[in-house]
């Protein structure tokens, strides 16, 4: 199996990661990674912000705060977990999306490009020797949480939390569903039937 195939089958998502993160050469590894993804019209919708060191743990204080602002307060046992989350992450990445401005390219495709993206980024991380989590917790659907990060209130879409670092325990491999499961096949002549083992095989 190439090096790269093991990568792909073998990560997943790890959410309470420490130090060490990524230094600065592995940084850059990653993010051009991200630029890699597919991309519909070359939109480049994909905006993100670096929090490292004590800033990280001050985000989940801006979370609350404008949470409040929104009338909508975030409940006191999930700031509770969030704090418990980030208290020790090296490396957040604050994920949002900045559609076709010219309104060429749907929306959906880049925030789908965006999520591509993300994925690069959690890939080659593992490749690095690191690992990640996606979160879209914190209040993360708020209107006013992408601009309370910097993001802009009127044309860029929060989109998440992306925590990256070592794991604080080893990670126990999850059971993945057989894909024959999951998918199926389409023919002009007989329409879409289930993919069986016996017809993969």
């Amino acid at each position: 199996m190439s090096l790269m195939l093991d990568t792909l089958l073998s990560r997943q998502s790890v959410k309470f990661v420490q130090a060490p993160g990524p230094d600065a050469a592995q940084l850059d590894q990653i993010m051009r990674a991200a630029m890699r993804a597919p991309d519909h019209g070359a939109v480049r919708p994909w905006r993100f912000s670096l929090v490292q060191g004590p800033d990280v743990a001050a985000i989940v204080d801006v979370a609350e705060q404008a949470a409040q602002a929104s009338g909508q307060a975030l409940p006191e046992a999930k700031v509770a977990t969030a704090r418990k989350w980030l208290g020790s992450v090296p490396l957040l990445i604050l994920v949002a999306c900045r559609p076709d401005p010219n309104g060429r390219i749907r929306p959906e495709e880049s925030r789908l490009s965006v999520a591509c993206a993300v994925m690069n980024i959690l890939n080659a991380a593992y490749a690095l020797g690191f690992h990640g989590y996606w979160s879209t917790g914190l209040g993360t659907y708020l209107d006013n949480m992408g601009e309370a990060f910097g993001f802009d209130a009127l044309d860029e879409t929060f989109m998440g939390y992306l925590a990256i670092g070592t794991p604080v325990n080893a990670p126990q491999q999850p059971e993945r569903p057989d894909w024959h499961s999951l998918v199926s096949q389409w023919s002009a002549s007989q329409g879409r039937h289930s993919v069986t083992n016996q017809e993969a095989n």
